[in-house]
């Protein structure tokens, strides 16, 4: 009797064990397991440069939301923004495609307009900037066009 006590309290452990790596795994993934509060907004950039789902979305160099999902719109990167509903983002504000540091992740900053009207939900932000190739600035400075 008392084996099986032992082995019944082992394996207590090993499962909270086990559900706190998991829990653990999902927050530190920023990973969303049941839908996303918030709400989308989308962007259609020339060129994505390297984004990835899950990239940051800054404002002002503070994250507030998250890149949804980006898929081929007609030749062009569409990137869905998920962004909380406190943030709300005017029709002429800017979404430009970023480096953290020389050659470091991407992310999505969007720079605030100045119109009074607000972006709602599924809508589209106009203005886009993509990302800068590092690779073509570096080539067109070594041979000499730039």
């Amino acid at each position: 009797m008392r084996r099986f006590d032992l082995e019944l309290a082992v394996g207590l452990f090993v499962l909270a064990g086990i559900l706190c790596l998991g829990y653990l795994s999902i927050k530190l993934g920023r990973m969303e397991v049941i839908g996303g509060s918030g709400y989308e907004l989308e962007a259609i950039f020339s060129n994505a440069g390297g984004l990835k789902n899950g990239a940051s979305v800054v404002i002002s160099g503070v994250e507030v939301g998250r890149v949804r999902d980006i898929s081929l719109d007609d030749y062009q990167a569409k990137v869905v923004l998920l962004l909380p509903e406190d943030v709300k983002i005017q029709e002429d504000a800017i979404a430009s495609i970023k480096t953290k540091g020389l050659i470091g992740e991407k992310y999505v900053e969007i720079t605030p307009g100045a119109s009074d009207r607000i972006l709602r939900p599924g809508e589209r932000i106009r203005d886009t900037q993509p990302a800068v190739d590092l690779e073509q600035l570096i080539s067109s400075y070594v041979f000499g066009k730039l």
